[in-house]
């Protein structure tokens, strides 16, 4: 039985307010099965007007949300997981923290309405996750860690995603919701061989979605093929869907400016028309850039091989491949390691026991008061050390001593982050009036100039998701928190900067002798686009995905003949 489901034992004997949350799979017996929602795709349809849940469920608001969902004509069964930071009608919440155990909030996210008005759909339960989604490998859990799929069990699944990437691998679900902060989607497609994709920021709404970090957070979908993300997103329409529920949603207004000078490919705009190698090959006119930066002495050479391997392929399907710049590669992690976890101190503060929640009563005493602070002993208690370590350092950095020196250091950054990836793509920001900037002195020797204006600009990033292929969990329990943190050296760029990226396997060199390397046969690889540049980034990724991976699943992508 997967761990991604398994949300059924504590890792405390004193967790029995947590019975309660359990996690759905198709394995588990039958006692689990109270928390399918039998009526959920009725549970939440949108219609244009106010929609009531059944008695004592709540009330789910109306986001003047059009059907714009593509006809199911083959009327077929669309199973979804949901992350559990993901309200969803009839199912807890809880984040994967004791201090959420058995909470079940009254309304369903909407981003989960829009996808159950697709006919089809159906939700099969929650899917495991890191602590508030605090974390690189889904172990922060307070009921369990998550394992990968089999045979990988002893690996790492990624995080803070990870039982959203294991619903899919499994094949227990055929779209999963998750949501990536710095990566938390992506690096579990990585891990486990699926499709991780993250949108523009603002594009989809996170009404109904436990906040972590306001500024960074975005909802993100994970399939075992390109295929049905893109259906979801582009050809269902939910790209063009404001939520004004949602402060961070992009709105409709601007939703119109930036599809206007988007190109949405035809389905099969990339498909081969010409022979591989031919100079009218799908990618023509296309140019991919790789980052110097990110060739770092901590990436995996097998990943190393993989990423040259996928580059190699894209010139033969007749892309331009040049190298390029991003000198702010280095300070990212950083600076997201300050701002992440500055602004999820501020959003779990409100987490005291006192209104709804898990509450620290131990002893016989009604009152958690400690140290003359009311909550303190919930707290201490709820969190686990991940989320504490994170409050703390948060706390740490907005405090008078500290903000300066480092909050709004890291936001500087972040706005050079910005510009770096601004000046590589060919196309203009729609929200922004940030120029093309080349800061010639800080590029890398490798970087060819193009013109006396600088090297050449590109359509699209190409990188590996992750410096290594899934560790094992024994190593995981070994890492520092700085170890694991740096595993998301590569898709924290991209988060800082809120573009569309995503993830797809690839296959990596295996040595015939070593058993662990036929197992662990592929990595991820990551393909970042300009901001609302979604549709042609999906569009590339599932032509690609055939040509980079021999182990696509019969329903996706087709290899070249």
């Amino acid at each position: 039985m997967s761990a991604y489901a398994r949300h059924t034992l504590p890792r405390a004997a004193s967790a029995h307010r947590a019975v309660a949350t359990q996690w759905l799979a198709s394995r588990l017996l039958v006692r689990s099965l109270h928390h399918q929602p039998a009526r959920a795709a009725n549970f939440t349809a949108i219609d244009g007007s106010d929609v009531q849940h059944d008695a004592g469920d709540g009330f789910v608001p109306n986001i003047n949300a059009k059907k714009s969902f593509a006809p199911n004509v083959n009327n077929k069964k669309i199973r979804l997981a949901i992350k559990d930071n993901i309200a969803a009608p009839g199912l807890p919440t809880t984040c994967a923290s004791q201090i959420l155990a058995d909470t079940t909030i009254p309304f369903a996210a909407t981003i989960v309405q829009q996808l159950l008005r697709q006919p089809g759909v159906e939700i099969v339960g929650k899917a495991g996750m890191d602590e508030f989604g605090m974390g690189t490998h889904s172990t922060t859990s307070f009921f369990e860690t998550v394992r990968n799929a089999h045979p990988l069990e002893a690996y790492s699944a990624g995080g803070s995603s990870g039982g959203s990437a294991v619903a899919v691998k499994e094949g227990t679900a055929d779209l999963a919701l998750g949501t990536d902060t710095g990566g938390s989607v992506r690096m579990p497609a990585a891990y486990t061989g699926t499709v991780g994709f993250k949108p523009s920021y603002g594009m989809l709404s996170r009404h109904g979605v436990v906040p972590y970090a306001n500024s960074l957070d975005t909802v993100g979908l994970m399939a075992r093929t390109v295929t049905p993300i893109r259906e979801a997103l582009i050809d269902g329409g939910l790209y063009a869907e404001p939520d004004t529920l949602d402060p961070t949603s992009i709105p409709a207004a601007a939703r119109a400016r930036c599809t206007a000078a988007r190109e949405f490919p035809e389905k099969h705009e990339y498909s081969p028309h010409e022979r591989e190698g031919d100079e009218h090959g799908p990618f023509k006119g296309l140019t991919f850039g790789f980052p110097l930066e990110y060739n770092i002495a901590e990436l995996s050479p097998r990943i190393r091989v993989g990423w040259l391997h996928a580059l190699k392929k894209i010139r033969r399907l007749g892309g331009r491949v040049v190298p390029v710049s991003l000198p702010l590669t280095r300070s990212a992690l950083s600076a997201y390691y300050v701002i992440a976890p500055a602004e999820a101190s501020s959003n779990l503060a409100k987490y005291d026991g006192i209104r709804y929640g898990f509450r620290d009563t131990t002893g016989g005493n009604p009152s958690d008061a400690g140290h003359g602070v009311l909550y303190a002993r919930t707290r201490g208690a709820g969190f686990g050390a991940e989320v504490k370590r994170r409050i703390l350092l948060g706390a740490y950095s907005l405090s008078s001593e500290a903000i300066d020196n480092y909050f709004l250091k890291a936001q500087q950054v972040r706005r050079l982050v910005r510009q770096d990836f601004q000046a590589v793509f060919k196309l203009e920001h729609p929200l922004t009036d940030d120029g093309k900037r080349f800061e010639m002195s800080k590029m890398e020797e490798g970087v060819q100039l193009d013109s006396k204006l600088g090297p050449a600009q590109v359509d699209f990033l190409v990188s590996p998701t992750a410096p290594t292929p899934p560790p094992d969990l024994r190593t995981v329990a070994k890492q520092t928190p700085l170890d694991a943190y740096m595993n998301d050296v590569f898709t924290v760029p991209a988060s800082l900067a809120g573009l569309p990226a995503i993830s797809i396997p690839m296959d990596l060199p295996i040595d015939p002798l070593s058993e662990k390397e036929k197992l662990l046969h592929f990595g991820g690889l990551q393909i970042i686009g300009q901001y609302w540049d979604d549709a042609r980034v999906l569009a590339v990724a599932e032509r690609l995905s055939g040509e980079v991976y021999s182990h696509l699943p019969d329903e996706g992508n087709a290899t070249v003949e």
